[in-house]
């Protein structure tokens, strides 16, 4: 399991990490078409978080303008607005109030939840075949990012199952991305220090922090 001290901070907090990781994974997808897809739905999940939001003045803008801050303004995408700049997001980002609701299953959060009952609604076509995949990919990353431990594919399918309620169906040779290949993605690399072995500090060789200290 990965601990809190272990984990890289987010972008923007209100969004939980789901949405960050997310994001990320929508920066590893080469495919430009299947990347704009998988980010509109990121949009929408955004929005799910605080339905309010709608009330705020552009509130579309600011969701896409939070979407680059996430990426920290990587993301390629076709984008209705334009990429601010890092100089426009200096001032934070407005507070994103919560609503209680249950959450099926901890792994993946209330966000994939709600992400999977959109595209129940969507009308049958490409799109929506892109994103139930992604959407199953994401919940192994998502299982394996909370329990570090292998995990049975079957176990991961059943949970899709479950989620759509037998709504989203899979193609007959869908194959989730191996546990290895996910894991690997997300290993950092460290560098056992030489003078400070007897302290017990270890440093990042990604971010170079020292990691024996809490945050």
């Amino acid at each position: 399991m990965e601990y809190n001290t272990e984990r890289e901070d987010l972008k923007i907090p209100e969004y939980g990490r789901n949405v960050q990781k997310m994001v990320d994974y929508a920066l590893t997808i080469e495919d430009r078409e299947m990347r704009n897809a998988y980010v509109k739905f990121i949009i929408t999940a955004m929005y799910n978080v605080n339905p309010d939001a709608k009330n705020i003045v552009d509130y579309k803008h600011k969701l896409w303008d939070h979407l680059f801050i996430i990426s920290d303004f990587k993301l390629d995408v076709d984008s209705p607005y334009p990429m601010p700049s890092r100089q426009e997001t200096i001032a934070p980002p407005l507070p994103l109030s919560y609503k209680n609701s249950d959450i099926k299953f901890g792994p993946y959060g209330k966000v994939l939840e709600n992400m999977i009952e959109k595209v129940i609604e969507m009308e049958d076509g490409d799109e929506k075949k892109v994103l139930i995949a992604l959407i199953a990919q994401q919940l192994k990353k998502s299982y394996l990012q909370w329990n570090r431990d292998s995990v049975e594919d079957d176990l991961i399918l059943k949970h899709f199952e479950e989620l759509s309620k037998g709504q989203l169906k899979l193609h007959d040779d869908f194959k989730l991305n191996t546990t290895k290949n996910i894991l690997g993605s997300n290993k950092k690399k460290y560098i056992k220090p030489k003078n400070n072995q007897k302290n017990g500090k270890h440093f990042s060789a990604a971010n170079g922090k020292n990691n024996h200290n809490p945050k």
